[in-house]
């Protein structure tokens, strides 16, 4: 159930903030925060990241309700025990959620996090892409120490297989 909380926790934030950007500030208004760095910018977006796909809302709409529910499915079957595995899939749900909320609703995205990354003009994003970036970013990381600790259990299963053929003459 933690998991669910913060996927909870990562929509409401989204959504408050979102709702906070509609009611305080024009669409293309921009605050800055720091100078040539971070900026508040109200940016609205009917496409997916980077304004790729305008205008598909349908195809956003069964997609992520099959992405919600593969996360959801995955969260049940295969994360319990598995606690990044497990956050990492709380962050893409709330995510993916939170973007969901807004096409259902406003059939728009409300994007407002403006960031310039060494000179270069960042697409502006909002809570639920970079809740989605950060659960990417740690199944990646999930996947990668999986992995080595699945290489290690084989090479320590094949090391104590190899020792006792020495000392006994025999695998098991």
């Amino acid at each position: 159930m933690f998991y669910y909380l913060v996927a909870l926790i990562v929509i409401g934030l989204d959504q408050l903030t979102k709702w906070l950007v509609v009611k305080k500030m024009t669409e293309g208004e921009s605050i800055q925060i720091i100078e040539n760095v971070f900026y508040l910018t109200s940016h609205r977006n009917q496409g997916a990241a980077w304004g790729i796909l305008q205008g598909q809302m349908w195809f956003f709409y069964i997609i992520t309700l099959v992405v919600i529910a593969g996360i959801v499915y995955y969260m049940q079957v295969h994360a319990k025990g598995h606690s990044l595995f497990s956050i990492s899939l709380a962050f893409m749900l709330g995510g993916a959620i939170g973007n969901f909320i807004d096409r259902v609703v406003r059939k728009e995205v409300v994007d407002f996090l403006n960031t310039y990354i060494l000179s270069y003009d960042f697409p502006i994003f909002n809570i639920a892409d970079a809740a989605l970036t950060i659960g990417v970013a740690l199944l990646i990381i999930y996947m990668y120490l999986d992995e080595r600790k699945a290489k290690k259990e084989k090479e320590n299963g094949s090391n104590s297989a190899h020792h006792t053929t020495e000392r006994t003459g025999r695998t098991n």
